[in-house]
């Protein structure tokens, strides 16, 4: 049996989980709040080409169960799948983000990627929920502590 190493991280969303889910579901929209992202290509229904100034890498979308978690299988990228957990909280979201990835030289790289994937997404989803434009979003304020 083969283990594949993977990494977890979660955070807490002050915005309804059906919100953040929408968020998650648009996946056009990440170029709006995922940092790295600076070009995505749909190919095909749930499947993207995307560019960040992590390299070039195919997102296709397997799985996706609506207010509860979407998963993506990945190509050429750092993680080979990676996927998003909801839970609700009354008002707060926890979103629990994974990554399974091969090389385990990457584990820091990735687990530092995962936190500031997740800043993006809160920073992005409470935007919104205080009334902010998504085109007005300014991902480049997104500030990770150290």
């Amino acid at each position: 049996m083969i283990i594949i190493p993977r990494v977890e991280r979660n955070i807490e969303i002050n915005a309804p989980v059906k919100n953040v889910y929408d968020i998650l579901d648009d996946a056009k929209q990440g170029i709006k709040w995922n940092l790295p992202v600076t070009e995505m290509s749909e190919i095909s229904e749930g499947s993207y080409v995307i560019k960040s100034n992590l390299g070039e890498f195919t997102s296709t979308r397997i799985e996706s169960i609506k207010n509860e978690k979407i998963s993506m299988d990945i190509k050429g990228g750092i993680f080979s799948k990676m996927g998003y957990i909801l839970n609700s909280k009354g008002e707060l979201t926890e979103v629990t983000l994974w990554g399974e990835f091969e090389n385990t030289k990457n584990e820091k790289v990735l687990v530092k990627a995962g936190e500031l994937l997740l800043e993006g997404l809160k920073s992005f989803a409470e935007f919104l929920e205080e009334g902010g434009d998504p085109d007005e979003f300014d991902k480049k304020q997104i500030s990770v502590s150290p």
